[in-house]
């Protein structure tokens, strides 16, 4: 079973026009890594260079902060899903 990734409609455009995106992976990295081979533009969005997650691009795996846990390195289950949420400053 696929995990399911989720995009805010801010990041749409570059993915298709689409938020839903269903991959195959057994880390976050690796999600992350096969839908960003589909829509480089997306790519650059997502992660750094080095291919790391930004620190204001947040990714949620099963509603749980992967900053907390082992970032791209986190383990995912079939059919999880992850949430990416860009950070929004304001004053």
């Amino acid at each position: 079973m696929p995990v399911t990734l989720r995009l805010p409609t801010v990041l749409a455009k570059a993915a298709g026009g689409q938020t839903v995106h269903e991959a195959k992976g057994t880390t976050v990295g690796e999600v992350v890594q096969e839908v960003a081979v589909r829509y480089p533009e997306l790519a650059p969005r997502l992660r750094d260079a080095k291919g790391e997650p930004y620190p204001y691009v947040i990714f949620y795996l099963d509603d749980e902060d992967i900053r907390f846990q082992q970032g791209f390195k986190t383990p995912v289950a079939d059919g999880a899903e992850i949430v990416v949420v860009p950070a929004i400053a304001g004053g």
